[in-house]
């Protein structure tokens, strides 16, 4: 049923294992150290030609502080911030209690209504892109913070609840039964024990929603068309010049929106690795 580890196949699979990994790692790298080369050139480098090659001079230092100076960098990470956190907490909240209910209780409809969570989660968002704009315009939300933030909301409640209705499901019953017998409310029940011991799996779903959010770039172009509500994945085409791209500017701000995402994977690293790996082992 699962793969023979790599140390258990013959000498020629460890053999094309080796190669092929450090070869798939280098194809998975270029576009990064691309980004990064671009981002210490200066636009005389770029439009000769030299985009491998040892830059003519290095001007990261200028490049950055251009971004922050010249472009409305700050006001896009500040956007961005606007979108990404209450998106999280409203997700992680509701998929909390949803799953909590999905799990701790049996009631007629409890598997399709989980069924109908998950299978939110297959449907290509492509295809959501027009009726959720027109939705968007009807309300009045369209352009709007708060329209795209009820929208990530909506739309990452079905997995988050898929995440935690399984973590959930995993708690000893007989712990929640014992609570019940002692005089203990639902909320308490959920407020006191499934909240603590469920903790790393919260801390790992605020990860990854974290992360999905951040990097959105495509509902952020369809949602958003002014700059006072743009967040920086987006907003990093307004750093092209009218005539000429300045793609040592857009380079540099790339690397600047990725480190919010980062230092929230090392921040929460701990948590994150305990949280995808909660349940993995019985014993």
């Amino acid at each position: 049923m699962f793969p023979t580890p790599i140390e258990k196949r013959g000498p020629a699979h460890r053999f094309i294992y080796k190669i092929s990994l450090p070869v798939a790692l280098l194809i998975w790298l270029v576009p990064l150290l691309g980004v990064m080369l671009t981002a210490v050139r200066g636009p005389g480098d770029i439009t000769a030609g030299n985009l491998w090659g040892t830059p003519s001079e290095w001007m990261l230092i200028t490049n950055l502080t251009d971004v922050f100076t010249n472009t409305p960098m700050l006001h896009f990470i500040l956007n961005s911030f606007k979108i990404t956190i209450p998106t999280m907490l409203g997700a992680v909240a509701l998929s909390c209690m949803a799953g909590f209910a999905l799990a701790a209780y049996q009631f007629k409809g409890n598997l399709l209504l989980f069924f109908t969570f998950v299978a939110g989660n297959f449907i290509p968002f492509q295809i959501l892109m027009i009726p959720v704009r027109d939705m968007t315009f009807q309300l009045g939300l369209y352009d709007t913070i708060t329209g795209l933030v009820m929208f990530h909301v909506a739309f990452q409640t079905g997995f988050c609840t898929l995440f935690m209705r399984n973590f959930i499901k995993a708690l000893p019953s007989e712990l929640l039964e014992a609570a019940r017998i002692d005089g203990a409310s639902e909320f308490k029940i959920f407020w006191k024990i499934v909240l603590p011991l469920t903790r790393p799996a919260i801390a790992a779903l605020c990860v990854l929603i974290f992360t999905f959010i951040w990097n959105d770039y495509f509902w952020a172009t369809v949602l958003i068309q002014g700059q006072h509500a743009m967040p920086v994945t987006a907003g990093l085409k307004s750093l092209n010049g009218q005539w000429i791209a300045a793609y040592h500017l857009i380079s540099a701000g790339s690397i600047v929106a990725a480190v919010p995402p980062i230092l929230i994977f090392f921040i929460m690293q701990r948590h994150f690795i305990a949280g995808l790996t909660l349940g993995a082992t019985k014993g």
